[in-house]
């Protein structure tokens, strides 16, 4: 089954950095199946988003690459996830009010 992993990110990223490996263990990632973010992907497309680089300002998941989500949209994440009843999504809420209370960017690594 296809995966979708994010993570905390420890620093901020720098404007011209680039994003494009799947460094899954620097992050401490935490692993959401497909299934879940397919969703709630519609919901997803309100959320300001970077893709791969902080120039490239976006909004929603790089579906297939790398989303730097910013401390700003931790909210509207954060209300998206608590509008779900579903188990599968703890462990994302859990990291999204982790990245709003120490105002961290999350990392996504898509599919």
């Amino acid at each position: 089954m296809a995966k979708h992993e994010f993570g905390i990110m420890q620093n901020k990223p720098m404007n011209k950095e680039r994003f494009d490996e799947y460094e899954l263990n620097k992050h401490n990632c935490i692993v959401v199946d497909d299934d879940f973010i397919e969703q709630i992907l519609i919901d997803l497309q309100n959320v300001d988003c970077y893709w791969h680089t902080l120039p490239n300002s976006s909004k929603g998941l790089a579906y297939c690459g790398v989303t730097l989500i910013p401390p700003e949209s931790m909210d509207i994440l954060i209300k998206i996830l608590s509008l779900q009843d579903k188990l599968e999504y703890t462990d994302l809420m859990s990291l999204t009010n982790q990245a709003r209370e120490e105002n961290k960017y999350i990392i996504h690594f898509g599919i």
